[in-house]
């Protein structure tokens, strides 16, 4: 099976993502996925946060490869759990904020869902979860990290990006880098090559 006959689609609008798979080499396209997440949130039990991560990917991926059968998708998705439960990206700077004063000095998970989907189906699902370690920064630190990212932090379910600032917010992390930015990518660059999607 030749790598350039297989078509990779990605179903997430996540720049992280994209600049992953780019950087990798890996030839795809995008089609967001458009699904209700707040509906799969609202059936899964919250306490299962790595879970709700692969099944948000396995969801997403299916909604595009419905339409697009020929295409292996890939769809991806992150959770974050902290204190037992589930956090969600914040709504303002203000809610950022408070969510970081909240972890600031304590331990919190990232869960990186993705799946793969041919013709309408599932083949393939994985979670990987990071240990995160945010240190005990300063009041002053969070003000200006805060004003010098400003509203792209709304779109990190953290409220930071590990490859800007936001490294300044931890004394450690323990796992996948790449799962921290939005991907578990050595499995799902695993599973492209068995799909024939790149060369093994």
């Amino acid at each position: 099976m030749s790598a350039p006959t297989e078509r990779l689609v990605l179903a997430s609008r996540s720049a992280a993502r994209r600049g992953m798979l780019t950087d990798a080499g890996v030839p795809f396209s995008v089609q967001v996925a458009d699904v209700d997440e707040d509906a799969v949130k609202a059936t899964h039990d919250p306490a299962d946060a790595a879970g709700l991560a692969a099944e948000l990917a396995r969801v997403k991926a299916l909604a595009v490869s419905r339409h697009d059968g020929d295409a292996w998708v890939l769809g991806a998705d992150q959770t974050l759990s902290f204190d037992g439960g589930l956090v969600s990206k914040a709504g303002s700077l203000e809610a950022a904020r408070a969510r970081l004063m909240a972890m600031r000095g304590k331990v919190h998970h990232l869960h990186s869902g993705a799946a793969l989907a041919r013709n309408g189906q599932i083949v393939w699902s994985g979670v990987d979860t990071a240990t995160m370690r945010v240190r005990d920064f300063s009041d002053a630190f969070l003000d200006a990290y805060l004003a010098a990212e400003g509203e792209g932090l709304l779109a990190c379910v953290g409220s930071y990006r590990l490859e800007g600032m936001g490294s300044q917010l931890f004394e450690a992390v323990e796992g996948d880098y790449f799962s921290v930015l939005g991907l578990p990518l050595w499995p799902v660059l695993a599973e492209l090559r068995r799909a024939g999607v790149l060369k093994s």
